[in-house]
């Protein structure tokens, strides 16, 4: 086979451009330090990198869901915690009430810190949140979901059906509103009964109503039949705050319950994003000891291809018949 000058000198060039682009690439590699930035420096660590990256965005994602979840339960906590106090200081009212030797002024006015007992439970249950949305409407956050009635002072629920709910983790999904019907104008199951077999108290509005009402009707000289319906009402109140105060403590306890599995999630997600971090360093980031390598001798080789390139072209065919 004959070779022409021409043949031979492109030969050299494709040499040197070929050796200029491989030293290149491991410079790019050391100043990025990555070792895959395009499919075609290898397509198998390109694609299992690309699953990855999304499973990286969707674990962002759930953390951040749970971090919401984590300010929004742990705000019903505190306002419960107060809904809890609430109520305790009306079972505590309630029960220096009933004593048989106080004056209808007296009885007046428990009923009357009962009344402004009744007014701070109002306001907790209509609480908001940092975005003024209403804490216990469930999905109707946008309006106030316990209302008073004008003329009868009846307090009623209007808020959502439903809780909030908010996917935290790919296998789990938990409420992280409860709505106020749920807390306010529920009892638990082990409530205590109604001595006479009727349907106990479940909106905690009316009960405080009840014993207000009893309280302010007078007992000095009263007929017995007035005295038994007052105790009666005192006795139905009693029971009726403390199922009240039981459901108000069973939500507690549930949210408690999802702020200790958020915490549990939030590790596992912490530990989970580490992995797969090291994964992802693992497929495309460069292992700067054999970069370095790479580089130096791709630069020796580039060099050694110049000197070659050099030599080569000042040989002709005229040259050698010199």
């Amino acid at each position: 086979m004959r070779l022409s000058t021409n043949m031979i000198f492109d030969q050299q060039v494709r040499g040197v451009t070929d050796a200029q682009s491989t030293w290149l690439k491991a410079g790019a590699q050391l100043s990025t330090g990555r070792r895959v930035t395009n499919p075609s420096d290898d397509p198998i660590a390109a694609s299992r990198a690309v699953v990855l990256s999304q499973t990286q965005a969707r674990d962002s994602q759930f953390a951040l869901a749970r971090s919401f979840a984590n300010q929004g339960l742990s705000l019903e906590e505190s306002t419960l915690g107060d809904v809890t106090t609430a109520i305790q200081a009306a079972q505590s009212a309630l029960v220096s009430a009933g004593n048989g030797s106080l004056s209808d002024d007296d009885r007046s006015s428990y009923a009357t810190q009962l009344e402004g007992i009744r007014s701070q439970l109002l306001n907790l249950a209509n609480s908001k949140d940092g975005n003024g949305r209403y804490l216990f409407a469930g999905y109707e956050s946008d309006k106030a979901p316990f209302t008073q009635d004008a003329t009868t002072g009846a307090v009623t629920y209007n808020g959502g059906s439903d809780p909030i709910t908010q996917k935290v983790d790919s296998e789990r999904t938990m409420t992280v509103g409860h709505t106020g019907d749920a807390i306010f104008n529920k009892l638990t199951s082990n409530a205590k009964p109604e001595p006479n077999g009727g349907a106990s108290q479940t909106n905690l509005f009316d009960m405080l109503d009840s014993a207000i009402a009893a309280l302010k009707v007078p007992q000095t000289d009263a007929d017995d039949a007035t005295k038994q319906t007052f105790s009666a009402a005192m006795d139905k109140a009693n029971r009726g705050f403390s199922n009240s105060l039981n459901n108000v403590l069973a939500v507690r306890s549930e949210i408690g319950t999802q702020l200790k599995e958020l915490d549990t999630l939030d590790a596992k997600g912490d530990d989970r994003t580490v992995t797969l971090k090291d994964q992802m360093s693992t497929l495309v980031n460069v292992d700067y000891t054999q970069a370095i390598s790479t580089y130096t001798m791709q630069q020796q080789l580039l060099q050694a291809s110049y000197t070659t390139f050099s030599d080569m072209s000042k040989m002709s065919l005229f040259q050698m018949n010199k």
